[in-house]
């Protein structure tokens, strides 16, 4: 099955430049002990990042995609190498004019294969590398010429305004709910159009919902609700930026700590699993939604491999979007779904468009 996803699914490009995963509720749900080591799906990397706030002895970034990895070694090094303003410009999230000179600094830092890989790849590396992944690229189409015929910059602003609960809804309701907007979103965020040119259709085979209903019920709760204004996925989905709302890994009161431990950081190759057999156990697991690719028979035996590599009352987190998958359901004596928990963070999660976040311990 794993050959299977090689040959149906290209690896050999940069699919996400950020995570689209909420840090803050991934932290909340692992923090309630002292972590040694802990998995990460690697994906941009932001994640795994913010887990080093959790002090652990070290943090594991998985995965199968090698460009993948390179961005994760490339924030890596500029963690390492810049303060806070430095990095944040140099990766996009402001304007800078030095990323070449800037670029040269990391040098030193970087593997010979990632150093080759980028030197391949700087035109995306000056652009600001956060903007250049296929997925961003898909919402910033949609932010700036989808959008754009459905709403004005005046209501744009409008919505991200500082206004009471009472006044977002209203807003909402009455000015941004159009029938353009209805249309065109559902059209957008379509199964064909995202496996298309956001995401990957092998990624959807197991999706059975209607993809731009149920993703337009979901932005729907967080646009009328006063949490929008605050949202820093929705302020890049809308606006093709995150203006002044950055990730968790970049705000001022994480970075320090996350360079000082930058250095506990680990980057692996290969699917989750396969960590196992250089790392040994671990004491946490953040799974992003990998689960939402696989057929059933699939999710047991993955599920099954991971729970073996999880020490005891060890913690697993992860998200389900469209695809409901939860491993204590099928290995109800080896693992135990914290309901309450699970259901509280989901219910503040900021990756709005995520159906449940799942957090669970070994038995």
């Amino acid at each position: 099955m794993k050959a299977e996803l090689k040959e149906k699914v290209s690896f050999d490009f940069i699919r996400y430049a950020n995570c689209w995963e909420d840090a803050d509720i991934l932290l909340e749900a692992l923090s309630d002990r002292k972590h040694t080591r802990i998995l990460s799906v690697g994906s941009a990397g932001d994640n795994s990042f913010s887990l080093l706030t959790l002090n652990p002895e070290q943090v594991v970034a998985v995965d199968v995609s090698q460009p993948q990895l390179y961005l994760v070694e490339l924030k890596k090094a500029a963690i390492q190498a810049f303060d806070r303003e430095t990095c944040c410009a140099f990766l996009g999230f402001s304007a800078c004019e030095t990323r070449p000179e800037l670029f040269e600094r990391l040098r030193p830092l970087l593997k010979p294969e990632t150093l080759d890989f980028w030197q391949k790849h700087l035109d995306p590396l000056n652009k600001g590398i956060i903007h250049e992944g296929k997925f961003e690229r898909y919402f910033a189409y949609f932010a700036h010429k989808i959008l754009p015929w459905i709403h004005n910059k005046k209501h744009v602003s409008e919505l991200f305004r500082p206004k009471s609960a009472e006044e977002q809804k209203a807003f909402y309701e009455k000015t941004w709910n159009s029938w353009r907007w209805r249309l065109l979103f559902k059209i957008f965020f379509s199964k064909y159009v995202m496996g298309k040119y956001g995401r990957d259709p092998e990624f959807l085979n197991e999706v059975k919902v209607p993809v731009g209903t149920f993703i337009f019920g979901k932005a729907e709760q967080q646009l009328s609700s006063a949490a929008a204004q605050n949202n820093f996925i929705l302020r890049y989905n809308l606006t093709g930026s995150f203006g002044d709302l950055l990730p968790h890994y970049l705000r001022a009161e994480n970075y320090d700590l996350i360079k000082q431990n930058i250095h506990k950081l680990d980057i692996f190759c290969g699917y989750a699993q396969d960590a196992a057999s250089v790392y040994g156990t671990f004491s946490g697991m953040n799974l992003s939604n990998i689960f939402e690719y696989m057929p059933p028979e699939l999710f047991r035996k993955t599920a099954e491999e991971l729970v073996a590599m999880l020490e005891t009352n060890g913690k697993i987190a992860y998200w389900n979007l469209m695809v409901p998958r939860r491993i204590s359901e099928i290995l109800p004596e080896k693992m135990q779904y914290e309901e309450q928990k699970s259901q509280a963070l989901s219910a503040k999660d900021q990756g709005f468009f995520y159906n449940k976040f799942i957090v669970e311990h070994k038995i």
